[in-house]
């Protein structure tokens, strides 16, 4: 729901609104900051919540407080994550027509971009060589580098987020 922000807005406040009950210690929302132009507005309208300090997903696998721009300060790549395997988004109905890979000029909305860096947050990046190579082939980005990164930037903006609500 990233590319609909009206459509992302309704659920986020459909789900806040759903688990306020089931959640009395307050709720932790891991979205970014640039997953939602409007997030932190959103989130402001409920009593205990916060939300992760992170720009995107992948800030979010780093570890969040801005780590993507540490690495990548000019954002020169596109980072895919597992999350963002072409298998995935093409059964998205928000991204599948991202992946019609038919269509005319895919190559030069990437070609601003230096290549591909893979974040590999599940230690399956061998499972995912054929997906990873259909993105490049399309995309004409290389593979610049494959970041094993597992879960502990992840556990440590929800950790940190819960820390929040407690005080």
């Amino acid at each position: 729901m990233h590319v609909v922000y009206a459509e992302l807005e309704k659920e986020i406040k459909a789900e806040l609104e759903k688990h306020k009950k089931c959640a009395p210690n307050g709720i932790v929302i891991v979205y970014g900051d640039m997953c939602h132009p409007r997030i932190k507005r959103v989130i402001k309208q409920h009593n205990k919540t916060v939300k992760i300090d992170a720009l995107n997903c992948i800030d979010c696998l780093l570890g969040g407080y801005k780590q993507l721009l540490r690495i990548d300060p000019k954002w020169d790549h596109f980072y895919l994550s597992s999350g963002w395997m072409s298998s995935n988004l093409k059964r998205n109905k928000y991204f599948k027509q991202i992946f019609n890979w038919k269509v005319n000029g895919i190559k030069e909305n990437f070609e601003h971009l230096k290549g591909l860096i893979i974040i590999d947050s599940l230690n399956n990046i061998d499972e995912l060589r054929s997906e990873i190579e259909e993105f490049s082939y399309h995309t004409g980005l290389e593979v610049k580098k494959v970041k094993l990164v597992g879960l502990n930037g992840l556990k440590a903006v929800i950790e940190e987020a819960s820390k929040k609500l407690e005080n």
